[in-house]
């Protein structure tokens, strides 16, 4: 709104006074109802603009019963959560809702960020690779819809769009086998959300090429696991490339290797998975598995208001395909890699 009286903002009062009408007429004007007539609504916008007065969409909400928001909970260490809410902002908009979003951090857990869009009225949730149980999970969804993105949840009460990480996984193992390698590593992803389906279909897809050099290194979501993780790979006989469970755990994993004196992708070739934009980082250039984050986004948003507005969707689970982006971190590996020993 613009200023009114006095420099403060202008209300319906002002524009009323301005056009020379009833405050209840300019209500009318503002909410296009019936009851106005063309020149007494040519007056009312014309005042309205010299006053620089727009109408509140929050306060007509609120009358409404209806908040227009959905609420979003994401981690913010992780780099791949960042790109998704910048995707959920722009599918939002374009349904003409907003977004609330509650971060979860070291400091500040799931539950607690839950709990605050809660009190926010919000009309649904939004939860990205949530670590709550499945069961806690489907009570939230009891209270508010619930979508969740990029992680499984069985629960007929729970909305999911995820990516197929097993699909991802073999892309991977795919490429690396067709360059050459035969020693595969894998640094999973702990106890993060798909983790153990990344980790299991490592050992598939190895074994599809008939491929038993299984080697699984303890890892987790963020560089610090990852670096750890590499120093475990460094003795002999060493892989030749490595498959981490995302963009951050390779980061750390590259780290490691740099460190050791290691060539990437000379010595080590190395995949993460996500795609975020930590991977097309110059000094990265990441070969990674790509989830279409612009598609989950539109997808979760769209489930979302549907849920909000009584909608009924016969599928509660979409699950989209991902695809390699093939960078400068892998190529076939050396004929004799030289051991070194553990950093």
């Amino acid at each position: 709104m613009g200023p009114g009286r006095g420099g403060r903002r202008a209300t319906l009062a002002d524009v009323a006074a301005r056009a020379g009408v009833s405050t209840a007429l300019v209500s009318i004007v503002m909410r296009d109802l019936p009851g106005a007539s063309p020149a007494n609504r040519t007056r009312i916008w014309q005042a309205a603009t010299e006053l620089g007065y727009r109408p509140d969409a929050r306060a007509r909400l609120l009358r409404s019963n209806r908040s227009k928001l959905i609420g979003v909970v994401f981690t913010v260490e992780q780099a791949f959560h960042a790109d998704i809410v910048t995707g959920l902002y722009s599918a939002a908009d374009n349904v003409g809702y907003e977004l609330a979003l509650s971060a979860v951090t070291p400091a500040r857990g799931e539950q607690q960020a839950v709990a605050s869009l809660l009190t926010d009225r919000c009309e649904a949730l939004v939860l990205i690779g949530p670590q709550t149980p499945a069961a806690q999970i489907a009570e939230l969804a009891s209270r508010a819809p619930v979508v969740v993105l990029a992680r499984a949840v069985r629960d007929r009460a729970v909305d999911v769009i995820r990516n197929d990480d097993a699909a991802g996984i073999h892309q991977a193992v795919d490429h690396l086998v067709a360059q050459g390698h035969r020693r595969i590593a894998h640094i999973d992803g702990g106890r993060a959300p798909g983790a153990t389906e990344r980790r299991n279909a490592y050992q598939t897809a190895l074994r599809r090429h008939g491929l038993t050099d299984m080697r699984l290194a303890p890892g987790g979501p963020t560089e610090g696991p990852g670096a750890e993780a590499a120093r475990t790979l460094l003795t002999s006989p060493r892989p030749t490339a490595v498959l981490a469970f995302n963009d951050r755990t390779a980061a750390g994993a590259m780290d490691t290797f740099h460190r050791a004196g290691l060539n990437v992708p000379a010595d080590m070739s190395v995949v993460g998975y996500d795609d975020s934009h930590l991977a097309r980082q110059t000094h990265l250039n990441l070969t990674t598995v790509a989830q279409d984050v612009a598609q989950m986004a539109e997808l979760a948003i769209q489930r979302a208001v549907d849920r909000a507005n009584g909608v009924t969707v016969r599928h509660r689970e979409t699950i989209l395909q991902p695809h390699l982006v093939s960078r400068e971190t892998t190529a076939p590996p050396r004929p004799n890699p030289r051991s070194l020993k553990r950093a």
